[in-house]
């Protein structure tokens, strides 16, 4: 298995802490490649569940980007 920058994975995210979300879900890597040997990956989870109150900390990525299916934030 080749994690790599930008990629989009399924991961498993519990347990939760926190706000983190704690489901599995899709990650956005946005760990350096140059750390590809690490024991630990830097990962965003991808969501559809939208929040107003958030929004200012969201990235959106609309539908066809990274070969998504529906806009993602």
């Amino acid at each position: 298995m080749r994690i790599k920058q930008f990629d989009i994975w399924i991961a498993d995210l519990e347990p939760q802490r926190g706000t983190e979300s704690g489901k599995v879900r899709p990650v956005l890597i946005v760990q350096t490649n140059l750390l590809k040997d690490h024991p630990s990956t830097v990962v965003c989870p991808v969501t559809t569940n939208l929040s107003p109150a958030s929004d200012i900390l969201r990235v959106h990525v609309k539908k066809g980007i990274a070969n998504l299916k529906i806009t993602q934030t």
